[in-house]
């Protein structure tokens, strides 16, 4: 047998072994629901990442759910997963978060958003991270800061709509809340060369945290991880600016207060930081889409939200008051009640 031959048969053999090693593990299915645990080391990523309208549950999980049912066992994103689309199953689970069950990403995305991210921690150094987070966004600050700027984001995006054109929600409401949280973190103004940099690089890191998790050059993976270090290098330098200027007048922003008021380490507040603009950003923008989306439908309650505001802003009239306050806020109850949307479906790791 020549080398090459000798190479070519250790190389199947390697892979028989490897195959019938995830076969093996595959099969451990004790107190398991049905499913399918798809490709070796791949599972179902790749047909569970493909793109679908955000009314719909997407095509992955209507299938899956029609052949074996609302919960379901999986392998996502390198990990064996149980994926629920059980109302009550998933209500449970919320309710018994920090107790039965303990919140988690997949270790790959865990990679990308750093081991200190708040989103990645548990138990008392996430209690910690979230306690820092929710000491800045104090009830004060919110009257006095951060509704100005919710007001003034929102004025920018207006501005630069043209009449009778046509705009897409997603990305006006992605412009208004990547602007809001970078003002917000690291007091960055919106249209600046810093500003949109960063924002491309995020643009980049956000593809890599829902793609498969393949680290070889060119795929969106490595991409995200790339541009990770490039924002991380960027709030560093911040890190270092503020450090030097030592000014009050960075305690209005998140990075500055927790420089000052918290005894985290550099790499933790850097992970603090990514962990916030990601959750932040990510989160609401979607909302707000999905908001305006479900709104038109409703007719009844665009009336109702038009009148609320029409009200409101008559009285700031007669009172020869422009800006949004406080007590503007608190008097917009059916607002409140459209600003929520429930998540239809939850998923989570089996250990």
């Amino acid at each position: 047998m020549c080398d090459l031959e000798f190479i070519l048969f250790l190389l199947g053999l390697a892979l028989l072994i490897i195959l019938s090693l995830y076969r093996r593990k595959q099969n451990y299915s004790e107190n398991l629901p049905p499913g399918n645990m798809g490709w070796p080391f791949l599972g179902e990523t790749i047909a569970y990442l493909k793109p679908y309208t955000a009314t719909t549950i997407g095509k992955f999980m209507e299938e899956h759910i029609s052949r074996y049912g609302k919960i379901y066992k999986s392998h996502l994103f390198g990990e064996p997963t149980i994926v629920s689309a059980d109302a009550g199953l998933n209500r449970f689970i919320l309710q018994n978060e920090g107790k039965l069950f303990e919140c988690s990403y997949p270790r790959s995305i865990g990679g990308i958003l750093g081991k200190w991210s708040m989103l990645v921690l548990v138990g008392d150094m996430h209690r910690d991270m979230r306690i820092i987070s929710l000491n800045f966004l104090s009830n004060s600050r919110l009257r006095t800061h951060l509704l100005k700027e919710v007001e003034k984001h929102t004025l920018l995006v207006f501005d630069c709509w043209i009449e009778n054109s046509i705009i897409c929600a997603q990305d006006e409401a992605k412009k208004f809340t990547f602007n809001l949280m970078a003002e917000h973190i690291m007091s960055l103004e919106p249209g600046k060369p810093e500003t949109e940099q960063l924002k491309k690089e995020y643009i980049t890191f956000m593809k890599g945290v829902v793609s498969a998790p393949l680290n070889f050059p060119g795929t969106a993976y490595r991409k995200a991880l790339q541009s990770r270090s490039k924002i991380l290098k960027f709030i560093e330098q911040k890190m270092e600016e503020r450090v030097k200027k030592k000014s009050e007048d960075d305690q209005n922003e998140l990075l500055g207060w927790v420089l000052k008021n918290s005894n985290l380490s550099k790499e933790q507040i850097l992970d603090l930081v990514l962990s916030l603009l990601f959750a932040g950003h990510e989160t609401s923008s979607v909302a707000i889409a999905l908001g305006i989306y479900f709104l038109q439908g409703c007719p009844t309650a665009v009336h109702q939200l038009k009148e609320e505001h029409a009200e409101i802003s008559k009285a700031k009239r007669e009172l020869g008051e422009t800006e949004l306050s406080w007590d503007d806020y608190k008097k917009m109850e059916f607002t409140q009640c459209v600003m929520f949307l429930p998540l239809p479906f939850n998923t989570f790791n089996r250990p």
